[in-house]
């Protein structure tokens, strides 16, 4: 047969073809769907019960599948990791504890690199969970656990490339990462943990003491200096404000880059001469240290303001930090 002739560019509908294939890998997805049973139970209940870890194996696109489901498994609280078949059947099969679970994916359920590392993982006493399209398939009846993904069609209008398969095979296991997150009470912190640098992590894991300045970077005065006195208090830390502190460090006030405009519009006040408590805003809004540096950041928006004082239970200041501080801890 004469290949196809190529279609010019300006004369294709790229957008129709999009959506057909989305189309088709819907009904794929649903018909994998309907097939979520006693099976998938057992798969889970399976990897629940064991003390080990799930080992993700397969080839080609199935093995790239795998891989996703690995990571997707351990960050959500179901240790896991991939084993690539060629390379387990010389020598990372040791990788492989008695305790472990193996998930086997393998769409023709034919793989010959799966298959060979049957006997040894049956050897040792491992539990082995077979993904596949075929439930007649070698992989699918030596498993101790078979999951049905077979779909109608593959995308691809040449029947080649797996596109529906891999979709449906994805989507299966997103569904055990997801019922084994609910059977375990995962819960966002738990989550958060397993990802400390990521967006969710810097917001559920760092708290003030992580980005506030303490000690000498915190600028402080005394009620009875100058509005001068403060402002140079001010330009040296840098953080657009200064705490206004008793003898024996309480908080008193807080004089800010807005409160010296104020006070610039102000006819009656003379910065050198007029005292910083005459000026100063009492009961300021304040964190704690042990609070979330999320916190901090939802307190400063709801208020509008750009700084905030950390205080102790007592009243103390001990620490100050301003929306930059957040900023540069990627936490807003």
């Amino acid at each position: 047969m004469a290949p196809a002739a190529p279609v010019r560019p300006d004369d294709f509908d790229f957008a129709a073809s999009g959506r057909r294939v989305f189309a088709i890998e819907r009904e794929a997805l649903a018909a994998v769907c309907a097939r979520i049973d006693a099976h998938f139970n057992a798969a889970c209940r399976t990897i629940l019960a064991s003390p080990g870890r799930v080992v993700c194996t397969g080839m080609g696109k199935s093995g790239h599948v795998a891989r996703k489901i690995a990571a997707t498994l351990a960050s959500t609280g179901t240790p896991a990791f991939y084993v690539h078949p060629g390379e387990a059947a010389h020598g990372d099969l040791g990788m492989v504890t008695d305790a472990d679970v193996v998930l086997a994916l393998s769409y023709s359920g034919e793989s010959d690199e799966i298959l060979l590392l049957l006997p040894a993982l049956r050897r040792q006493g491992n539990r082995v969970i077979a993904m596949t399209g075929n439930p007649a398939s070698a992989l699918a009846q030596e498993a101790d656990i078979h999951l049905d993904v077979a779909v109608p069609v593959e995308a691809c209008p040449l029947k080649l490339a797996p596109t529906s398969s891999t979709t449906a095979s994805l989507a299966m296991g997103d569904a055990l990462a997801v019922a084994l997150l609910e059977a375990r009470g995962f819960t966002r912190d738990d989550f958060a943990r397993s990802h400390p640098a990521g967006a969710l992590g810097r917001r559920l894991l760092l708290h003030i003491t992580d980005v506030m300045h303490v000690g000498d970077e915190v600028p402080r005065v005394s009620p009875d200096a100058s509005i001068s006195q403060a402002l140079v208090e001010m330009s040296s830390k840098r953080l657009g404000m200064t705490a206004v502190v008793d003898s024996d460090g309480k908080l008193l006030g807080l004089y800010t880059d807005g409160d010296l405009r104020r006070s610039l519009d102000d006819d009656h006040v003379d910065l050198r001469h007029t005292r910083i408590d005459a000026v100063m805003t009492v009961a300021p809004k304040t964190i704690d240290a042990d609070a979330l540096a999320v916190e901090a950041a939802q307190l400063m928006e709801a208020h509008k303001i750009n700084a905030l004082l950390v205080t102790d239970r007592d009243g103390r200041v001990v620490g100050a930090l301003n929306i930059h501080d957040l900023l540069r801890a990627r936490v807003v």
